[in-house]
């Protein structure tokens, strides 16, 4: 899971379903309450200057179940460009993240592959331009690779807006960043 990832192969057979992008899972240099945590973002291959979907992931365990609690940035800005330049990380604290109620994922093993799945009847809502979203979060890892369920829908008619519409973004991983995890 810790790596850069891209989905050009993907991208080049389904030009019309899938927008070549790069994304980020970079582990962060502390961390939170204890446990492993992940900066993520991506950005359109094309503009890799201007990432966006800036968030934390942090690895938690509840009641023997592994889980996967989002985090949002209060000023994402501050850290825009910290999946290819690691060093915006260094100033990260507690107090520059909120929570984001109902984006916790519940994280099994299936077939070699890690599976991460929403908890029923918890939507992911945030805040973006003064207004409320909502996205369908998911994803699977393994050796290499990670597929993106990750969807924006409309919050009052539950249609698709942008994201994983026509299937999983499915990206290799073109860095490990196995080395910088704090254990």
């Amino acid at each position: 899971m810790a790596g850069e990832f891209d989905n050009q192969p993907q991208a080049r057979d389904q030009p019309a379903w899938f927008v070549h992008l790069r994304l980020w899972y970079r582990p962060l240099p502390m961390r939170i309450e204890g446990n492993l945590a992940f900066f993520a973002e991506q950005a359109n291959a094309l503009t890799p200057d201007r990432p966006y979907r800036q968030r934390i992931a942090v690895l938690t365990e509840a009641s023997g179940t592994l889980q996967v609690q989002y985090l949002a940035f209060k000023q994402p800005e501050k850290f825009l460009g910290a999946g290819a330049n690691p060093g915006l990380l260094k100033s990260l604290s507690l107090e520059d993240l909120e929570n984001l109620p109902g984006c916790r994922l519940n994280v099994s093993e299936e077939a070699g592959k890690f599976k991460a799945t929403p908890q029923p009847g918890e939507p992911c809502y945030f805040q973006y331009n003064g207004a409320t979203r909502q996205v369908v979060l998911g994803f699977e890892v393994s050796a290499g690779k990670f597929w993106s369920y990750d969807r924006g829908v409309d919050p009052e008619t539950g249609q698709g807006l942008w994201g994983a519409l026509m299937g999983a973004y499915e990206f290799h991983q073109c860095e490990v960043f196995a080395r910088e995890l704090i254990l």
